[in-house]
């Protein structure tokens, strides 16, 4: 493995995307606070917000949790500028970092990025002159590396690198179960950023979630080579033994995942041969079953003009297409759609597209489980 930028930063990295909430729906601080005594405790130092996370209660919470209670050489923090959400016009984009500056008082970021740029997004980044603002900022020291997050495909992903050379490391969506997905392009987006010599940062390595708990088929792959370590291990530990990785997100819920998490990562070690094996069947088992690639980022939702919500409306839909769970997934779509629309109250308006990270084909997703789950009963 030759070096890279980040070569020695440690290969977990806090994913403040997901923080654990209490029974108001607010984040519970206290439980964060926790989160991040360990990860601090094991010598793990960097940590992932974004000015549009939880509607800036993300950045307000690493505040609380971290800055406040840390000094400030001992961490590293990263946050984003999303030109596309949030943001009207090139002023109110920039803005956006004076506010994150605010929220989270850390007085500069280690890392700041240009936030999930896919095609029907990036000119707005262009548009508004903000890869030279962010290296204005980096000028005045007020970041010390950036780069931008990523989500569509190689051919666009090489046309930006090549634009912007200057750019230090890409953030990327990478995990065993997208590796040959054509809808996210995980290893074409992998090898452009690495022919480019990009170091890469990785979010979304369990998927949403959706590998710590995989079909019964991968889990029995798992177990049968070590019947100890938890599916989540087998994702992480498979994004983080990439070449060229600065770190692997993991957007930690609870005290638990943490303890799971720092298990195997407090003193990684990439997969063996015997583990890639296992990861390679994994993947002929994923990649037969069409389930609906939705990782619950929420963008989708933000703008919904019937409030519909789509990825609880997903997650049902794949508990019966990944597990065969009709009934369950029947049960958690009437529970879903209590306090919002249901899936045929879409109008097609589009806009869940054009925000969906993951290019999923939303309207048609959503008529199938209209069919599925709002037909009429005989």
């Amino acid at each position: 493995m030759e070096a890279y930028f980040g070569a020695n930063t440690p290969k977990l990295g806090f994913g403040l995307m997901r923080l654990p909430k209490g029974k108001n729906g607010k984040i519970d601080l206290e439980q964060t606070k926790q989160m991040v005594d360990r990860f601090m405790d094991a010598g793990l130092t960097y940590f992932d917000t974004a000015y549009v996370y939880d509607g800036g209660d993300s950045e307000r919470a690493a505040k609380a949790a971290l800055v406040d209670r840390y000094p400030r050489e001992s961490y590293t923090l990263a946050t984003k500028l999303c030109a596309w959400m949030g943001a009207h016009d090139e002023k109110s984009a920039k803005q956006q970092f004076t506010t994150s500056l605010e929220r989270t008082g850390a007085g500069y970021f280690d890392y700041y990025l240009l936030h999930a740029l896919q095609a029907g997004n990036y000119h707005l980044y262009d548009q508004y002159h903000l890869w030279d603002f962010v290296k204005e900022q980096k000028e005045k020291g007020l970041i010390k590396h950036w780069g931008f997050s990523f989500h569509a495909g190689p051919e666009l992903l090489d046309k930006l690198l090549t634009a912007h050379p200057d750019a230090e490391f890409v953030q990327l969506q990478l995990n065993y179960a997208d590796w040959e997905n054509p809808d996210v392009t995980a290893r074409a987006n992998y090898e452009v950023a690495r022919k480019h010599g990009k170091s890469i940062v990785v979010m979304e390595p369990v998927k949403g979630g959706a590998l710590a708990n995989p079909p019964t088929a991968v889990q029995d792959i798992f177990r049968a080579v070590n019947p100890s370590a938890s599916f989540a291990s087998w994702a992480i530990r498979y994004a983080a033994s990439l070449d060229g990785i600065l770190t692997v997100l993991s957007g930690m819920s609870t005290v638990g995942q943490m303890e799971d998490n720092l298990s195997y990562m407090k003193d990684f070690k990439p997969l063996d041969e015997r583990e890639r094996a296992a990861i390679r069947k994994a993947q002929e088992v994923i990649n037969g079953i069409q389930s609906i690639p939705c990782t619950a980022c929420h963008y989708c939702t933000a703008g919904c003009p019937k409030h519909i919500p789509i990825p609880e409306i997903f997650a049902a839909r794949n508990k019966q297409l990944i597990w065969g769970q009709l009934e369950e997934g029947k049960a958690d779509y009437a529970q879903a759609v209590q306090a919002g629309g249901r899936a045929s109250d879409c109008i097609a308006c589009g806009q869940c597209e054009r925000a969906c990270p993951q290019q999923i084909n939303v309207i048609t997703r959503l008529r199938d489980c209209a069919a599925q789950f709002d037909a009429p009963q005989e």
